[in-house]
């Protein structure tokens, strides 16, 4: 089998036309969905893109692999010591090369993020650049064009393919922010609540979009009003139209070697994106439903029906799982991902009753999502402003605008021992280390912005109070 896994950063499904959206962002892209499988309710188990990529790496939810954060204490990946390799806890990409297939990656994920795990197991490794993660869809498909045509018509290899085009900082060439200039954007967030958003003091916020001087003419200097936010929103579909384009370029290539219709794709992404939820923007800070929610789409020729749409709660450690269980081979015992190959197959399937969830690099969170409700426990809420208890009724107010934690007491019990008693099996169930959650809070999630550096910009830019407000709030390293 040709596997190909089109890993998207930091791309949202509501931003691709096969989940509903009206602008025409993904029509390659919707194509492959068109004749495989979409799953409506993927998520990954931690956020951002290390602890997510890491458990793409271990099939393990970050309180088990211990990579939580970016650097720094709760960053350390955790794998059983000795020289050999552990059965239990393989890596993903070992797991492929039992079964006899060939692992290729091209990405600069490991260089970005220091993640030197990241290169365990492939038989090869392309970074293509020095950019670290900085690259465009044109810079990757130059390297994994040649590829193809080289190897593309072998059997048994998988190929993972990274685009970052949807990241901010929107490096796209303008005209592909340009093109929605005469389309109408979707409504959230409206000029009320982008008026509301003014008074928020944080790292990419309204008023402080960018934590740098320099960036592209895709992205408006802050979010004043709807303008500046459609400005915005334009480079971040400007963004995942070019990386389409070179979907497209990757489709064509497989046509001209005559094997477009043997090739199996699953297509995902690391997280999504806030875009003016809870008053952020273009960033990924957050366990909440912007920045937990994923795009899966997958096909696998002779299995999967054209059209078919699935919904039930997967993780993303789920979706390696069920990789591994395709090939032919047993999921490890120590990974958390399990295989829901039978949804694939059109086949009886029950999906999670609710996820756990967990962000550790701008708040410490942990999140349990059902399918009525969204409960966020904040330990430590960085830079940012979260009541430390937050339940969202995700029906009727899909983008978390409003808080009803207080008139729903017994269902805040109820997600409370649920995220107790997921934590007590985690630790029962692997037992081995501690959990990285707690040496973020202790420290703090001061990485790309730190404490200081936030007061003195405030400082600077004359916002006194607030400076103050977050001096005494985290007056000698405790919250107040």
């Amino acid at each position: 089998m040709r596997i190909i896994y089109l890993d998207i950063d930091s791309l949202r499904p509501d931003h691709m036309g096969c989940y509903g959206y009206k602008r025409n962002t993904t029509p390659n892209i919707d194509a492959i969905a068109a004749q495989g499988v979409r799953f409506n309710d993927c998520y990954c188990a931690s956020s951002p893109c290390v602890p997510s990529r890491a458990s793409f790496m271990s099939g393990r939810f970050a309180i088990n692999h211990g990579a939580l954060t970016h650097w720094g204490p709760g960053y350390n990946f955790y794998y059983p010591e000795g020289e050999s390799h552990s059965e239990p806890y393989a890596f993903f990409t070992r797991r492929l090369r039992d079964a006899g297939y060939k692992t290729v990656t091209f990405s600069s994920f490991g260089d970005r993020h220091h993640a030197w795990w990241y290169f365990a197991g492939w038989n090869e490794i392309h970074t293509y650049t020095m950019k670290e993660g900085n690259e465009d869809a044109d810079e990757v498909n130059a390297a994994v064009i040649p590829w193809l045509k080289q190897h593309g018509r072998a059997d048994n290899y998988f190929l993972h393919i990274q685009y970052w085009d949807p990241h901010t900082l929107y490096t796209s060439p303008p005209e592909y922010a340009g093109q929605w200039k005469d389309q109408a954007a979707k409504p959230f967030p409206s000029e009320e609540i982008i008026k509301e958003h003014q008074s928020d003091i944080f790292p990419h916020s309204a008023k402080y979009l960018h934590t740098d001087s320099e960036f592209p003419e895709t992205m408006p200097q802050r979010i004043e009003n709807r303008a500046d936010f459609v400005h915005l929103l334009n480079g971040y579909d400007g963004g995942i139209s070019y990386m389409d384009k070179h979907v497209g370029e990757i489709l064509d290539t497989l046509g001209e070697l005559g094997i477009a219709d043997d090739v199996s794709f699953i297509i995902s992404s690391d997280h999504g994106e806030s875009m003016g939820e809870h008053g952020i923007y273009a960033e990924h800070a957050s366990a909440t439903e912007s920045v937990h929610h994923l795009p899966l789409i997958i096909k696998v020729p002779g299995v999967t029906t054209p059209g078919t749409v699935v919904d039930g709660f997967v993780y993303n450690v789920d979706v390696v799982a069920t990789i591994t269980d395709l090939v032919g081979l047993e999921v490890p015992s120590g990974w958390d991902g399990k295989s829901f190959s039978p949804a694939l197959r059109g086949e009886d399937w029950q999906g999670h009753d609710y996820l756990v969830m967990d962000h550790g690099l701008y708040t410490c969170q942990r999140a349990v999502r059902d399918a009525v409700w969204s409960y966020i426990r904040t330990y430590h809420s960085g830079l940012y402003q979260f009541d430390p208890v937050s339940l969202y009724h995700i029906e009727t107010d899909p983008n978390q605008t409003t808080n009803v934690a207080a008139q729903n007491p017994d269902v805040v019990a109820e997600m409370e021992r649920r995220l107790s008693q997921w934590k007590a099996e985690q630790n029962g169930l692997h037992g081995h280390i501690a959990d990285p959650m707690d040496a973020v809070i202790e420290t703090g999630p001061w990485k790309y912005v730190t404490l200081d550096s936030w007061i003195n910009k405030l400082e600077d830019e004359g916002a006194h109070e607030a400076a103050e407000t977050l001096r005494y709030k985290y007056k000698n390293g405790i919250a107040h």
